[in-house]
């Protein structure tokens, strides 16, 4: 269970931080946020869908089609995909918003990557400021968060045209088949039949790529089954705080219920 924290010259001074050498800390991550930038490389390299998070429509990159499952980490931890999403490459870092809606900047510590010795590099010079490598991570934490406010704006402008329906995915499997619910995708036919005013509307909200890509990016719905084919041998992992929950037997429900930070 990760023990996500803010980072302060109080508690992380005589820390030191090692970059990630593994993915595993994403084996269990079914589906991962993206932001408006990065959609047309991940769309060439994995499926894309739409969540609902409240009243917000939010795209996400399709890792696995399986509960807690991430079919693009091996059994050794490397990534398979020609696309590694951006939500997972600060990783053990991320950003949290307070109570006073500001934002924070967090690490796991559990990750492993937090250590006391010598090996790494450290938080804070021993002036108490953070160091150089500590602000490249702030600064890419900080971009990706000011694009999700543009990627928000133009999400929120396909679900007022009404673009975004529920995309039913159906498994197969030895003992039958199973649905898969919460995903949302693209109405083709909507979007080709739009008003100039509507699609004027779209184009002027950015909105218009992530449409286009994540109906391009459903042709790599089939590679999900291929990797996880592949990776059949791997142990099943532990239940995540979030993701895939297996409701009734024949039915996989999505939930996007957050874990508080601590």
């Amino acid at each position: 269970m990760p023990t996500i924290v803010p980072v302060s010259r109080e508690r992380h001074a005589a820390k030191h931080w090692k970059p990630f050498q593994s993915y595993a800390f994403a084996r269990q991550s079914a589906l991962v946020p993206l932001v408006a930038a990065e959609i047309p490389k991940a769309a060439m390299a994995m499926p894309l869908a739409f969540i609902r998070q409240g009243d917000q429509t939010l795209p996400v990159a399709l890792m696995g089609l399986e509960p807690d499952k991430n079919v693009f980490v091996a059994r050794d931890g490397r990534w398979l995909g020609p696309y590694v999403p951006s939500g997972l490459r600060g990783y053990p870092f991320s950003l949290a918003r307070t109570e006073a809606d500001t934002l924070v900047l967090c690490v796991d510590e559990d990750s492993g990557l937090v250590v006391d010795g010598p090996e790494g590099e450290p938080l804070f010079t021993a002036a108490g400021e953070p160091t150089e490598g500590l602000g490249r991570i702030l600064e890419f934490l900080q971009q990706i968060e000011r694009n999700r406010v543009l990627t928000s704006q133009a999400c929120a402008a396909l679900a007022r045209h009404e673009l975004v329906h529920t995309w039913p995915i159906t498994l197969g499997g030895t003992t039958g088949e199973r649905r898969v619910e919460g995903l949302f995708q693209i109405d083709e036919a909507a979007l080709n039949q739009l008003s100039d005013e509507a699609f004027l509307d779209l184009r002027r909200a950015a909105a218009l790529p992530i449409a286009y890509c994540q109906l391009l990016s459903i042709q790599h719905l089939p590679r999900l089954g291929e990797l996880a084919t592949a990776s059949a041998a791997v142990p099943a992992p532990a239940p995540a705080a979030s993701g895939f929950v297996l409701g009734d037997e024949d039915v996989l429900h999505f939930n996007w219920d957050r874990p508080e930070t601590g």
